[in-house]
Formats: structure tokens, C-alpha cells, sequence
């Protein structure tokens, strides 16, 4: 297996594709308002002719890159190239201000590669086993797992959770556009032929996050913005390198939020973002100097972009070893896992193992390339941030149509991109969340054909057949579980504050 899997990686094709996805991560974070999501969906339709492992290596590569790349512009210009690094700023830029802005880059880029490759090393140990457990499931069990992760992204992803669950449950109906699996009779096609093979999922994708965001950066142009950041980026002063003291004051945080971040990464939906402010918390809590946090502290910095990058190789956990993804951006790259032909779960590992440990040591090869590429040209990539909208814009459309134009050559495609890109903007507009709606397009297929089998192993006795799998009703208690926690958090937890402190008063 091991001398497989060095056959796989160390090639050409694999390389190129590495660096490739690599340093199209690291521009498009820093650009402000891009994200992950985008780079996957804009960088999936290349990988479409490219072999197996050279593909997702790319897509995986391109993934923790950006995640990355929106700590440049974070720490230089105080707007966040992600949303994930959002708390970086916060120290990040009061160092730059202070002078210190190469170190602040240097930071956010030692930690983001440490917490990358921590995580990659964590998705190859426990990846598999994982897997092995997943043996013990039925189609019950699998029905139970794709609903606790849409309830659970749908609950915590979204300000508001009852927005969440119907985004969830449009991406739920999109899914299942197309012929009934068991009769083949069409379901809200409107009599359109091209529709009857169901929507592409890809171009569903490219749409929500590529189109949408034109859309929102158009609007900024009607404000007379005519790039995507006010000021250019600021130049960059001092080493790169934090001081030794600085560092072995850091290791502490650099190993917690490593940790941390991949314990979140695992949580379908918790994401980057979270990750990012629990580590920078939990930093800010144990640090022997908290008074320096909002204030330009290293170790804050090192904090949030440890934490975001471990959130990484945790998110492609559940989505290799469960086909559940951890985030919007995993679940493109399920897409992309899908398309060539290579099913997650347990048949990823036992039928197509060189595949699967070859894309798991490419991902953790790319936090490595992401490092040392991120230190030498960091600064030149913030510049990107200038560029005029009127040169972006049109770039992003074009190379969207033709990706979704190049998966199945229909017109079709590229008419259900563009009508995407106008729901996802309007859904933008109106408060709700994207990734729920992206889980439920992609898990509507497991849950809808597991119900199914269900169904036929249950010989009409449903109830019966549920109390006699002990893994499903703890799956199902989960679901109820994250159904109602937000409800329990809004309305009987200040209740019940309020009425101990009544006591207390009294």
C-alpha cells in the first residue's frame, strides 16, 4: 500500500496540480468576501479531466489554502479574506499598525501550516476507523446519520435555526428533482426534459457561492467601490519570523487550538469560523498575558489561524469515512469525489484505499507547500485585493459558465448556475445561510434511498424495527437533540435564568 500510494503522489500531474491548487488557494483568500466555498466550486469543473488523485489532491490543496489566504488581507487591511479569519484581524492588524505586520503574516502562516498538517496527520489515523464503524450501520442507521448532519449545520450554522431548517429543506427539494428512483416518474421537472436527470450538482454549487457573490460585489460597484478592498494593501514591515520568546510562549496555544480545531472540524457545520473564535478564546482565557489580546498579540494571532486550519482535515473526516460532509466546502469536494467515481465511506477505504491515502498525504503535502509558499509571496498575493472589480467580475462568470457548460455539455447546466447564483443571492439578501441548503442538495440522495430500503427491511412495522437497532435511536435522540436545542437555548434557558436571579433578589 505504502509504495502505492508514494506511485500515486509523487508525479508530475500530482505535483503540478498540488502547486496549482495551492497557490489558487492562497490568491482567492485573500481577495475579501471569496472563501473556500467559491475556490472549490470555481477550481471543481478543472478537475472534471484530470486523473482521480491529481484532481482532489487540488480541490483538498485549494481548500486549506484559502482558508488560509484570508489571513493576509486580515492582518494588512482589516478586512477578512474569510470569514474564518475574522478573528485575526483583531490582533493582526493592531500589529500591522504597530509596525509589525510581517510578523503578523508569518504568524498566521506558521500556524495555519502547523494546524493543517496536524489535521491531515489526524485524517489519516482516524479516517479509517471510523469507516470500520460505519460497517455496523444499516440503511437505518445511514438514513439517521445524513439527518443529524443537515439538522445540526441547519441549527448551528444559521443566525436564525428555523431559517436554517428551511434552507435545508429547499436543498432537500432541489435534490430530488428528476425521476423517482423506484418508478421513474418524473418529480418537479414541469414537463422539462433536460430536468427528468435531476440537477447538476456542480453547477447547483458554482451558482449558490460564485454567481451569488458577483452579485453582491455588482452592488458595490452601484456604490461607486470600484475594487473589492477601500485602501491598498499597507507595506509590510519588520521579519517575518515571531521572536523565540514569542514562539515558546505560543506552543501552548498552537497545540490546544490544533486540537480543538479538529474536534470542531469533525462537528458537521460547526466550520472554520467557530473554530477560529473558540481557539482565539480559549487562548485569550489560558494566556499568561491576556491583557495583549485586541491589542496585537502573537499569540492571538496564532490562536484563530491554528484553529481554522485544523478545522480542515477534521471537516474531510465524517465526509471520507461517513459521506457526511463537515462543511459547504467538503461538500463540493464530495462532488468532486463522486464524479470520479469514488464513493465515500467504507467501500473508500477497503476497494479504493491507494486512492484514499494518496489524497490524504497530498492534503497534508499541500498545509506543507501552503507554508513555505505563504511565507515567501504572502505579501505579494495581499495586492490582489486591488485589483478592479470590472477585470474580477467578469473572469469569475466566465470561467463559472464554462465549468458548468464542461460537466455535461448542455446549455442546461449553465441556466441552472445562473438561477442558483440569483437564489443564493437572494438568500444572502434575506438572512439565510448557504451551506444548509448545499447539505441538503448533497445528502437528499443517502437520505431519500436509505428511508427507502428501510421501508422494504421493515415489512411494515417501522416501530418495531427501530427499537430493535439500539445505534438508531441514540442517532435519532441526536437529531431530536439538535432539533430542539435552539429552541430550549432561545426561550427555557432565559427563563430559567431570570428566575433564579428573581430568587436570589428576593
Amino acid at each position: 500500500m505504502l509504495q502505492t500510494v508514494i506511485q500515486n503522489v509523487f508525479t508530475v500531474d500530482v505535483m503540478v496540480a498540488l502547486v496549482i491548487g495551492t497557490v489558487a488557494g492562497i490568491i482567492i483568500g485573500a481577495l475579501p468576501g471569496m472563501g473556500a466555498n467559491l475556490a472549490t466550486s470555481l477550481l471543481l469543473p478543472i478537475t472534471f479531466s484530470m486523473k482521480p488523485v491529481a484532481g482532489l489532491v487540488m480541490l483538498t490543496a485549494v481548500y486549506t489554502s484559502t482558508v488560509y489566504g484570508g489571513s493576509i488581507t486580515a492582518v494588512l487591511l482589516h478586512t477578512p479574506g474569510t470569514a474564518s479569519s475574522a478573528a485575526t484581524a483583531i490582533d493582526g492588524f493592531e500589529l500591522t499598525k504597530q509596525g509589525r505586520g510581517m510578523t503578523a503574516v508569518g504568524a498566521a502562516t506558521i500556524g495555519s501550516m502547523i494546524g493543517g498538517s496536524v489535521s491531515a496527520i489526524a485524517l489519516l489515523l482516524l479516517a479509517r476507523p471510523l469507516a470500520d464503524v460505519s460497517l455496523k450501520f444499516g440503511p437505518l442507521e445511514f438514513f439517521f446519520v445524513g439527518l443529524f448532519g443537515l439538522t445540526i449545520i441547519s441549527s448551528l450554522s444559521a443566525k436564525s435555526p428555523l431559517k436554517g431548517l428551511i434552507a435545508a429543506v429547499v436543498g432537500l427539494l432541489l435534490g430530488v428533482i428528476g425521476l423517482d428512483p423506484d418508478y421513474s416518474t418524473p418529480r418537479f421537472t414541469f414537463g422539462n426534459l433536460y430536468l427528468e436527470d435531476g440537477l447538476t450538482s456542480a453547477a447547483v454549487l458554482m451558482g449558490l457561492f460564485s454567481i451569488s457573490q458577483v452579485l453582491v460585489n455588482i452592488e458595490k460597484i452601484a456604490k461607486n467601490q470600484t475594487t473589492i478592498v477601500d485602501d491598498p494593501a499597507k507595506a509590510l514591515q519588520g521579519s517575518i519570523w515571531p521572536t523565540k520568546q514569542e514562539m515558546k510562549e505560543s506552543v501552548p496555544t498552537i497545540i490546544r487550538s490544533s486540537i480543538l480545531g479538529v474536534i470542531i472540524g469533525i462537528i458537521p457545520a460547526a466550520g472554520a469560523s467557530i473554530g477560529s473564535w473558540i481557539g482565539y478564546n480559549e487562548a485569550k482565557k489560558r494566556s499568561k498575558r491576556p491583557e495583549l489580546f485586541g491589542k496585537g498579540s502573537i499569540e492571538g494571532v496564532f490562536a484563530s489561524e491554528t484553529a481554522n486550519n485544523a478545522v480542515t482535515g477534521g471537516a474531510l473526516i465524517p465526509m471520507m469515512a461517513l459521506g457526511i460532509p463537515g462543511s459547504g466546502s467538503t461538500a463540493i469536494i464530495m462532488g468532486g469525489f463522486l464524479i470520479h467515481g469514488l464513493n465515500t465511506g467504507y467501500s473508500m477505504f477497503s476497494k479504493t484505499g491507494d486512492y484514499a491515502y494518496s489524497i490524504i498525504v497530498g492534503f497534508l503535502l499541500a498545509n506543507i507547500l501552503m507554508g513555505v509558499l505563504g511565507l515567501a509571496f504572502a505579501k505579494y498575493a495581499a495586492m490582489l485585493a486591488v485589483v478592479p472589480m470590472s477585470i474580477l467580475l467578469p473572469m469569475i462568470i466566465c470561467l463559472g459558465s464554462l465549468g458548468a457548460f464542461a460537466i455535461k455539455g448542455r446549455t442546461i447546466d449553465v441556466i441552472v448556475m445562473l438561477c442558483a447564483g440569483t437564489l443564493g443571492y437572494c438568500m444572502r439578501k434575506t438572512g439565510f445561510e448557504l451551506s444548509p441548503l448545499v447539505l441538503g442538495l448533497i445528502l437528499s440522495e443517502i437520505i431519500e434511498n436509505n428511508i427507502r430500503r428501510t421501508m422494504v427491511l421493515a415489512k411494515g412495522n417501522l416501530p418495531k424495527y427501530f427499537f430493535t437497532r439500539p445505534i438508531s435511536v441514540f442517532l435519532a435522540v441526536l437529531v431530536l437533540g439538535t432539533v430542539l436545542w435552539p429552541v430550549i437555548q432561545e426561550h427555557v434557558l432565559p427563563k430559567k435564568k431570570k428566575a433564579e436571579d428573581g430568587e436570589e433578589e428576593g
